[in-house]
């Protein structure tokens, strides 16, 4: 028996394969029966005396459009490997402080999708952040003012920018909740805002730069107050 070569087939699509795929035989018999179901629908005839294909399996691929199965309902982002480790080797090495990892991670996780920009007031972000920590007996919370030092700080490592009252921009090449093509078209927007300076925003920062891992952070304690 002859069947149409791979790439004549619909991705996605269900194919028709014989159960006996030996026999030519039963390829013509799908191939008759088929052409009277399509006569039969062409002139209307009862849908109750048409012959139904016996013997026939359809087989179904998988769909590429199929969705990340993310935990939660706040949908997902895609992040910068190499940032993702800087992260952590920055946490570890005591050269970020606990409320600049903190206000980054909770901005970067409320990014609108598409365009890079998390909708949120300085005071959104402390009450975001005392979510939890507002549930227990004379739990620790961040101040407003600390959150206002993090996002100082994390607009001078070009992580972050300040884009109006209640906006805030990710580095969308650090991290982004969007598609390629989207994350092109925010590029191409932050560039012409920025004069297209290859020094500005969101540039100049990565692997490339030895010096980005090597930031003085300074001395804060666990929830941004000043040690020294």
């Amino acid at each position: 028996m002859t069947t149409d070569p791979p790439a004549r087939r619909r991705p996605g699509g269900p194919r028709i394969v014989p159960t006996n795929t030996s026999d030519d035989a039963a390829f013509d018999d799908i191939l008759s029966v088929l052409g009277r179901q399509l006569g039969d629908a062409a002139q209307a005839a009862d849908p109750g005396g048409r012959r139904r294909l016996k013997g026939v399996t359809f087989e179904y691929e998988n769909d590429a459009r199929t969705v990340h199965d993310m935990a939660g309902n706040a949908g997902y982002s895609l992040a910068s490997n190499w940032f993702t480790q800087l992260l952590a080797q920055l946490a570890v090495a005591n050269s970020i402080t606990k409320s600049q990892l903190c206000v980054f991670l909770f901005v970067a996780g409320g990014q609108v999708p598409g365009t890079g920009i998390a909708q949120y007031t300085q005071q959104e972000i402390t009450d975001g952040l005392n979510k939890l920590a507002a549930q227990k007996k004379d739990g620790k919370q961040i101040t407003r003012s600390t959150v206002n030092r993090a996002i100082k700080a994390l607009c001078e490592y070009k992580w972050v920018e300040q884009v109006g009252n209640g906006k805030i921009r990710l580095n969308v090449r650090l991290w982004f909740q969007g598609n390629s093509t989207a994350q092109q078209e925010v590029l191409a927007e932050i560039a012409n805002e920025h004069d297209h300076d290859p020094a500005a925003f969101p540039y100049n920062i990565g692997p490339e730069q030895p010096h980005q891992e090597e930031l003085d952070f300074g001395q804060d304690d666990a929830y941004g107050r000043r040690t020294g």
